[in-house]
């Protein structure tokens, strides 16, 4: 019958010219960014300074020899950025478009005490932020501003962490690196209130691409709370190519968390690199809601003894959304301890990946480390990607990983049934009761009220009838 021919296999041949032109796209669009930047790289901020410009042009470089990543590279295997690769992103501008503080409100924290430094399309915005609260020893601004003013201030760390040898993104970023936040805590300053770094992006009729760039010297003794969130007014084709350093004093505490809430259509990528001292505690809780097409990074390296590390993390998508988290954990000294607990909530047919690796040094002995990756499937087509991985070179260590994929608990679902819930809502009880666990690990309170607020309103476009799994 007509209706029951399969199509034809694509010739070899054919499907090599294919696969010829793919890569004729992508390098052309590679280039795009190398012509970028031969003729905006003056602009950047703080051009002219040597350390500075040999850094930018070392990373365009790298960027031109990497080009972008292929799903035959191992760490790349389970996201496929040829949709990135192939479109010819331009440089965003700084336009409000519409945006009002009115319009803003809905993204800041609720709490009066706190500071909030706005960037439009990854340019300082001042008119938006509010820095009155901040105390006399912290310095909260405009990473273009340092460049520009006082690059010295930064040249001991910036783009010292964040390696781009072997990869494009931080490469990329690194070779356009102009603005973003640059945080500065003076030693034995404990801050009451969090500091909000809040990334808008406004869509055009064009494709747009903008390269925060972030970094928070947290000094010795000190204590703080870093909030950085990426959002959009409306939905759009745009890319976030975001990296941020965090360098952490001895005895110093921070936590740092992120909330991505990306346009639907946009890519998002983003590497959260950080450096312990000894004795330090640092905890970071990532967010992923948004994007069409998301890859985290979070790497710490733990350079000290006695430091303890917490990476959190929760990723809820439906749809077509695409999130992959990877992690890295890096013990180079002994006595240090790291937790880490990963979910995921995936609905329709969108997928995820998870790819956590723990890194015990020869010498890092006493090293204890926990790794944990759980996972609920709310389709059939939701598919999750997930690889707990040890590498222990020492041999006097306590390290456990594991992962779990499932499906909500019918059985719970019964318990609620049968106390007057109808099943749709025992569901979402379940489903939010699930994501809460990342959420109330959060000390802030304000924090924890915006984050529930936004999965709430998340969670509530995921579907309510199909056939479940």
């Amino acid at each position: 019958m007509l209706g029951s021919a399969k199509p034809s296999p694509v010739p070899e041949p054919a499907r090599a010219d294919m696969e010829s032109l793919l890569l004729k796209s992508v390098s052309k669009q590679e280039e795009t960014y190398l012509d970028q930047f031969r003729q905006g790289q003056k602009e950047l901020a703080g051009w002219g300074h040597p350390w500075l410009d040999q850094v930018r042009r070392e990373a365009m470089a790298r960027f031109s020899g990497l080009g972008f990543p292929t799903t035959h590279r191992e760490e790349w295997k389970y996201t496929n950025v040829a949709p990135l690769a192939r479109i010819p992103f331009r440089p965003a501008g700084f336009v409000l478009n519409g945006l009002t503080q009115e319009k803003l409100s809905r993204f800041l924290l609720s709490d009066p005490g706190s500071s909030c430094l706005v960037f439009v399309n990854g340019h300082w915005c001042p008119g938006f932020s509010s820095l009155e609260e901040l105390p006399q020893g912290v310095y909260a601004g405009s990473l273009a501003d340092i460049l520009e003013n006082n690059p010295t201030r930064v040249e001991e760390h910036l783009a010292r962490y964040a390696a781009f040898q072997e990869h494009a993104f931080v490469a990329l970023n690194t070779a356009f690196l102009n603005d973003g936040a640059f945080i500065e805590i003076s030693p034995g300053l404990v801050l009451d209130k969090p500091i909000h770094l809040l990334f808008i992006s406004t869509v055009s009729d064009t494709a747009t691409v903008t390269h925060p760039r972030n970094l928070i010297l947290a000094g010795p003794s000190t204590q703080a709370t870093i909030f950085e969130s990426y959002v959009s007014l409306e939905d759009g084709v745009y890319m976030t190519n975001a990296v941020t350093e965090v360098v952490v004093g001895e005895n110093a505490v921070i936590t740092h968390c992120k909330l991505q809430e990306e346009s639907r259509q946009a890519f998002h990528i983003a590497t959260l690199q950080v450096q312990q001292a000894r004795n330090s505690t640092f905890a970071s809780h990532s967010i992923s809601l948004g994007g069409g097409l998301v890859r985290n990074e979070i790497n710490a390296v733990l350079g000290g003894e006695g430091i303890h590390c917490e990476l959190n993390g929760l990723y809820a998508v439906n749809g077509s959304q695409h999130v992959d988290n990877h992690t890295l954990v890096d013990h180079a000294q002994p006595h240090c301890t790291s937790h880490e607990l990963y979910k995921g909530i995936l609905d329709d047919k969108a997928s995820g990946v998870f790819n956590g690796s723990i890194v015990v040094r020869q010498d890092a002995q006493k090293t204890d480390a926990i790794q944990r990756n759980k996972n609920l499937l709310l389709s059939k087509d939701a598919l999750i990607n997930t690889k707990p991985q040890l590498d222990i070179l020492a041999d006097d260590v306590r390290c456990t990983h594991g992962a779990t994929v499932g499906q909500v608990d019918q059985e719970a679902v019964f318990y609620l049934r049968s106390r007057g819930i109808d099943e749709e809502a025992a569901r979402r009880v379940l489903i939010h009761g699930f994501a809460r666990e990342i959420i109330e690990r959060i000390k802030v309170e304000a924090l924890v009220t915006l984050l529930e607020e936004r999965l709430s309103a998340h969670l509530s476009t995921y579907h309510k009838t199909r056939e479940r799994v």
